[in-house]
């Protein structure tokens, strides 16, 4: 019998419904957007568990509070513009994030976050599995989130 027999060969997938999910708080405040939003993308896809698989939705929730409070750095926040279309003809619209952090305060967070999922339908679903609010308050104490540190 040799080391390589079929046995020791075998990958063992856990299926998405036998993964242990967590809750996880992090606090934006004073953070930088970029970072914030790779740690998020990072823990929702399940990178930092053993058990990660690309295919699978195997990774935990994430509640960003104080979203409205991110910064950014240099003269980003006059010159990032963020765009979007309507539908109809001459339909580009702009907006800076000067601007957006003020109308939408938990939009360039997602926007960011989005950004580093996966694209198609896993992607779509694993956007889902992240909460961000603009205060302090957010409404999942039930699920007794963990603070998440070390961003610097």
């Amino acid at each position: 019998m040799s080391i390589y027999d079929k046995a020791s060969l075998k990958t063992i997938w856990i299926k998405p419904a036998q993964a242990e999910r967590k809750w996880f708080v992090l606090d934006a405040a004073g953070l930088p957007l970029g970072r914030v939003a790779s740690r998020a993308a990072a823990i929702v896809r399940g990178k930092e568990k053993i058990i990660f698989a690309p295919h699978h939705e195997l990774g935990d929730f994430v509640i960003i509070i104080n979203a409205d409070k991110v910064v950014i750095s240099g003269r980003k926040a006059t010159q990032k513009i963020y765009y979007h279309h309507t539908g109809y003809v001459g339909g580009l619209k702009s907006i800076t994030f000067d601007k957006l952090i003020v109308k939408h305060p938990t939009s360039p967070l997602e926007l960011a976050i989005k950004g580093m999922l996966p694209k198609g339908p896993l992607g779509r679903k694993l956007a889902k599995n992240v909460k961000i609010y603009a205060g302090p308050q957010h409404p999942h104490a039930a699920q007794i989130p963990q603070t998440l540190g070390g961003l610097d």
